[in-house]
């Protein structure tokens, strides 16, 4: 009779490197092309710098998007080919608004962006896919956050602007399971204003600005390791509500040094919408 072999114990946590700015005094500018969004030009004195990133599947605290700022969850969509970017409008966008809504708690969802990832450059999905981000970060800033509202909806912007808002992300493999380049996220409650530093972000059409993250030991890394496509990663990344301690939530790719070098690269999906709150 053949001996079964047993699961290996799943890992608690690892150690691995994230990409930080060195310095909180530094202004960090990154440039990008309008066609593909790639950074192909960035300025700053960036450092890697080794943390502890912990099994989020081992928690026995639930993570939630209001205390937390994210939310790890089970959801299985209708989209056949997340390559194709009009099925990904027509059936994955009003997925996840229904998602967003039930998880957030607001009364009005307005999606407005998606992102393709590729792990592996030499893969033919990273010729028009986006490059996974290695550097810990948050994609919009106190300053940021209201002006997305003011180029996506400037009729209503002055108005919507009164209420409580927030972006909402939803990272989903499309690739499954993740394996190469995790998603490892920061707890918003672990995140000090000190540890945000603003950097513009330059398009031909466009200036932005994004935090980008200076280490602090006090921060709190999590993953999920092997992620498959009936599991999403709902997320914050700006919350207007100055009272609340889940605002900003930091993540970055990493490599997860568990894994064989032939890992495949990751291939993920991200989508990004405003969530408004208070009356419909």
């Amino acid at each position: 009779m053949a001996q079964v072999e047993e699961a290996p114990e799943p890992v608690a946590a690892v150690k691995a490197s994230l990409t930080y700015i060195a310095d909180a005094d530094q202004a960090p500018i990154a440039s990008s092309s309008v066609v593909d969004g790639r950074i192909e030009y960035r300025e700053g004195d960036f450092v890697s710098q080794e943390v502890t990133i912990h099994n989020g599947r081992l928690s026995e605290e639930p993570f939630t998007l209001d205390q937390h700022g994210f939310q790890f969850m089970n959801h299985t969509s209708a989209v056949k080919d997340f390559r194709d970017q009009e099925e990904v409008r027509t059936v994955y966008y009003p997925e996840m608004e229904r998602l967003m809504m039930e998880v957030s708690g607001a009364t009005r969802i307005h999606m407005f962006d998606h992102t393709l990832r590729a792990g592996d450059d030499q893969s033919d999905d990273a010729k028009w896919m986006r490059e996974t981000v290695k550097n810990a970060h948050n994609d919009y800033t106190n300053w940021s956050g209201p002006n997305r509202v003011r180029e996506l909806l400037p009729d209503e912007a002055d108005e919507l602007l009164k209420r409580r808002f927030a972006v909402i992300q939803v990272w989903r493999p499309v690739r499954s399971p993740i394996e190469a380049q995790p998603l490892a996220i920061c707890d918003a409650r672990t995140i000090d204003s000190n540890d945000l530093v603003k950097m513009e972000r330059h398009r031909p059409d466009r200036v932005g600005e994004t935090y980008q993250l200076v280490h602090s030991p006090s921060q709190h890394w999590v993953y999920f390791p092997l992620m498959r496509g009936d599991e999403v990663l709902v997320f914050k990344t700006y919350d207007s509500d100055m009272e609340s301690r889940s605002r900003f939530t930091a993540h970055a790719s990493f490599e997860d040094p568990t894994l064989p070098p032939d890992a495949p690269g990751r291939v993920s999906i991200e989508v990004r919408a405003f969530a408004f709150f208070g009356p419909a």
